[in-house]
């Protein structure tokens, strides 16, 4: 266990560096069927979720610009509907990169409200000591909510909800009620976690988003991770919860 956290801190510290020669070229776009018309799908950057239906597809974050078109190939395997809705689990490029593209192709974009302050404006992160410029307006969340916001799509319930000060301030998780999934955001890593401090996470935070998950989840409850290889469960977010 100490092995595998000391790779997260390793692999975290090195992230700028990477993200500043990263090739994109090999990235294939994987995706695991959950049941009930909820799919994760990994490439690069933070996990997405999906939700398909009568109703269309329901997307969770959408990683990096330049991976858009491979996430819309690997939608369009599971679904032949255009992407409906984007909910960004909070700012960061890995988790909004796409914003833009989808947008134009006429995707809701939806994420709390510190999300679009902080999108709409220059950032720095001391941890990476690195700027971030403002995102183009194209890019940032047309729909904001404070607390909770509410989808009834595709058959299930979708429960929107801020967890304050967790990984930033403008984090939220979602849980998909009848499918009984959650999909984390960054409050929940399967491996050793980054907060960003400049942009109001604190460990406080972190451990209330994780115990209200923990408070949602059943032994049957399949839990998507920010990062991470695999969908994981109620026992594996206790775990991180305790080590937390």
């Amino acid at each position: 266990m100490a092995r595998l956290w000391l790779i997260g801190v390793l692999s975290v510290a090195g992230l700028p560096l990477a993200l500043a020669q990263r090739d994109f070229s090999g990235i294939q776009i994987t995706t695991t069927d959950l049941g009930n018309g909820i799919y994760m799908l990994k490439g690069a950057g933070g996990n997405l979720g999906v939700s398909v239906g009568e109703d269309g597809v329901f997307l969770i974050d959408d990683q990096f610009a330049p991976l858009t078109d491979r996430i819309l190939a690997a939608l369009a395997e599971i679904s032949d509907a255009p992407v409906g809705y984007v909910i960004n689990t909070h700012y960061h490029g890995d988790h909004v990169g796409g914003n833009e593209n989808l947008g134009k192709a006429g995707a809701v974009i939806v994420a709390h409200d510190n999300v679009r302050k902080r999108m709409s404006a220059d950032q720095f992160t001391a941890f990476f000591n690195r700027e971030t410029p403002a995102y183009p307006e194209g890019a940032w969340p047309v729909i904001t909510f404070n607390d909770t916001i509410r989808f009834h799509l595709n058959g299930d319930q979708v429960h929107v909800m801020h967890v304050p000060r967790a990984h930033t301030d403008g984090d939220a998780i979602v849980w998909f009620e009848k499918a009984n999934v959650i999909h984390m955001g960054d409050a929940f890593w399967d491996y050793y976690p980054f907060i960003d401090f400049e942009a109001g996470g604190t460990i406080g935070g972190l451990i209330a988003a994780l115990d209200r998950a923990l408070d949602l989840a059943d032994a049957q409850t399949r839990i998507i991770p920010g990062h991470g290889e695999k969908v994981r469960d109620k026992s594996a977010l206790a775990a991180f919860r305790d080590v937390m």
